[in-house]
This record gives structure tokens, C-alpha cells and sequence, in this order.
């Protein structure tokens, strides 16, 4: 069965120095053991996936920040843009090869995505910016969209130059969109962009869906019900029920995140053995499912080797190959071969092929 993943970063990897063309036994760089190369992609079944231009803002008195080619001084417009472009033009360089097809923009599209022939040799990859700081300004949209961008998140963790990010101060009347920010919103609107809401503060959130009537997703979030509500200090990073239930309202989908402390809180963070359950992913699926009253609007959006190693994924999920276990689990739930299929790739498929 294909798999539509709808976050990877991909090309973040490559720039910790990763050799995304090898097996994961011998692809080097940082966040080991591994789990993504394109190599264990195609293994694993994932035809189609959203691999992101994702570069962060640096507070220079924050100790904890990785310094790296994705990386620019907060406020930068112009080192934001050198490291975004980096990464676009790492995907445009891959789809030259022949590594990978560039997915069209949604309304690109003239007929929804079917099941795929499984291609061996080439990934379909739609890019998703996560952090739209490299976006010099919003008469810029144009050229990020026509060289691949599908769907921007506005901010990443920080306060970013067009909304706060998930781990701004939720009480700052700044952590929502910035005045440019309304713009860029107007303006991915006009290009067919899809809106990624996974890494938005809860403000910043609820003004963009305040700002636009599109279609929306989140690409790689779960649900703030099951991780403690908002006494859990990361609550903005996940999704309220309301929040659920207003891009399930507008026909977007929301992506299952495999990364373990986005799926059971208590967990002891220094022992990778700690892992939660595929039962517990499965949890996160199926609230959205109730939210929603249907099965059409959630998906997979991994987030594998997001800037860690897999022992900080789900347990038993250390490479897309396991991908497949999430369907096993859906199906000695009672969920029907459709409803499998969907969450591995139709719902996904469905989305970007709507119009």
C-alpha cells in the first residue's frame, strides 16, 4: 500500500550533512541511528511526500540553538532568504536529476491524485516551507511559489517575521500575524499556497483562521486533549479541539506526528527506551476522527529525524518500513481497508488533488 508522509525534512538533513541518497546504515551526519534517506523512503513505500525548507531564527542568548547553513539572525530577512534558497534549490536539484517529481501547486491540479503505480525510482515531493521568514515580503510569494513551494507555515518555535510560533508567550498580543503577515496571508491565498498551522501560536492561529476562508492543514500536529491541555508547557505546539474542528470544518487534513513527547506526556526524556506505544498514535487518530465525525481528514506527517535521532520516534517505528503498522493498528481497530488506505494515502492524495 503507498504512503503519502506530508513532513520530512528533507533537506534540512542534507545540510547537517547527511547523505540522503545512501542506506540509513552508512548516511552519516547528525541524529543517529537514522531513519530517512530517500533510499528508505522508496524501501519504505512512501510514494508521495511534503519535504520542507525548514531554517530557524537564532536568539543569540539562547545556548540551545543549532547553528547550521539553515540558520539566520532573528529578524534577517536577507539571511533567511540565503538559507531558504539553499534548500529550494537542493529540491529543484533533485528533481533535475530525476530523484524526485515536484508535486503542482493545488490549483495546478486537473484531476485528483489516484492510487499511484508504485515508482521505484522517483518520490512525487511537494515542498513545504515551515518557517515563511524567508520570504523577503509578500509581493514575494510568486517566485517561492513557482519553484515548487505547495503550502508555508507562517513561524516555526520563535517569533517570526509574519506571526508568533508555537513557543512564543501565548498572553503577547505580538504572537499573532504580524501587519505583513496579513499580507503574505492575502498573497499565498492568490497563489493557491496552502496555510500549515502545525507550528503556529495558539493567537497566531486563531488569526489566520480569522484572516482567510481557505482550506488549511496541519501538516505534522496532534491533539492538545491527550497531552495535557495547556498545563502542558509545549501546549501551543499542539491542537485544540476547536482548532480540529475548524480545519476538519473547511475539508483539511491533519498529520499524525510520530515524535514521542508529541504523543504521551510523562515520558522520561533520557531514556530511549521510553517510547510511546503505537497504541498511543493511534489514540491521536482516532480523537481527531471523533472531532471531525469522519476518517477523510487525517493522515501521516511523521516528522521522522526532525532534528532528532529515531529512538525519539514511536516505539517500533525507527524507519518509514514501519510505516505500514500504523495501518495494522487502524485495522484491529475496526477501520475498513478504504479507511486504512486513507490514512497511509488517500486523504493526503484527496487534499492535494482537490481544488
Amino acid at each position: 500500500m503507498p504512503i503519502f508522509d506530508a513532513h520530512l525534512d528533507l533537506a534540512f538533513l542534507a545540510e547537517t550533512g547527511r547523505d540522503m541518497h545512501a542506506p540509513l546504515e552508512t548516511c552519516r551526519g547528525r541524529y543517529q541511528p537514522a531513519g530517512v534517506t530517500l533510499q528508505s523512503l522508496r524501501e519504505g513505500g512512501v510514494t508521495h511526500c511534503l519535504g520542507t525548507i525548514f531554517t530557524e531564527a537564532i536568539d543569540p542568548s539562547d545556548r540551545e540553538s543549532e547553528d547550521g547553513a539553515w540558520a539566520y539572525p532573528m529578524g534577517d530577512a536577507e539571511a533567511a532568504h540565503v538559507c531558504g534558497l539553499r534548500q529550494l534549490k537542493l529540491y529543484q536539484a533533485w528533481a533535475s536529476a530525476g530523484v524526485i517529481a515536484l508535486m503542482p501547486r493545488v490549483d495546478r491540479l486537473s484531476e485528483p491524485m489516484r492510487r499511484p503505480i508504485h515508482d521505484s525510482e522517483r518520490i512525487q515531493l511537494g515542498i513545504l516551507m515551515e518557517c515563511a521568514d524567508p520570504i523577503r515580503g509578500p509581493e514575494e510569494v510568486e517566485f517561492w511559489a513557482e519553484g515548487g513551494v505547495i503550502a508555508v507555515g507562517l513561524a516555526w518555535w520563535r517569533q517570526g517575521r509574519y506571526a508568533g510560533g508555537n513557543g512564543t508567550n501565548a498572553s503577547d498580543s505580538k504572537a499573532g500575524l504580524t501587519g505583513m503577515g496579513r499580507g503574505l496571508v492575502a498573497e499565498l491565498d492568490r497563489h493557491g499556497v496552502v496555510h500549515d498551522l502545525s507550528h503556529l501560536s495558539q493567537r497566531a492561529t486563531d488569526d489566520l483562521l480569522e484572516a482567510t476562508d481557505a482550506v488549511v492543514m496541519a501538516s505534522h500536529s496532534n491533539c492538545r486533549a491527550l497531552l495535557g491541555g495547556e498545563g502542558n508547557p509545549e501546549w501551543q505546539r499542539h491542537l485544540s479541539d476547536e482548532t480540529i474542528r475548524e480545519i476538519t470544518r473547511r475539508g483539511g487534513v491533519i498529520g499524525l506526528n510520530l515524535i514521542r513527547n508529541f504523543i504521551k506526556t510523562g515520558l522520561d526524556r533520557k531514556d530511549p527506551n521510553d517510547r510511546p506505544s503505537i497504541d498511543d498514535c493511534v489514540a491521536h487518530v482516532e480523537h481527531v476522527c471523533e472531532i471531525a465525525g469522519d476518517r477523510w481528514c487525517v493522515g501521516l506527517g511523521s516528522d521522522m529525524d526532525g532534528g532528532v535521532p529515531t529512538t525519539e520516534m514511536a516505539a517500533g517505528i525507527d524507519s518509514p518500513g514501519d510505516f505500514s503498522k500504523l495501518g495494522e493498528a487502524l485495522a484491529q481497530k475496526g477501520w475498513s481497508d478504504g479507511d486504512v488506505e486513507g490514512f497511509l494515502f488517500g486523504n493526503w492524495g484527496r487534499f492535494w488533488g482537490s481544488d
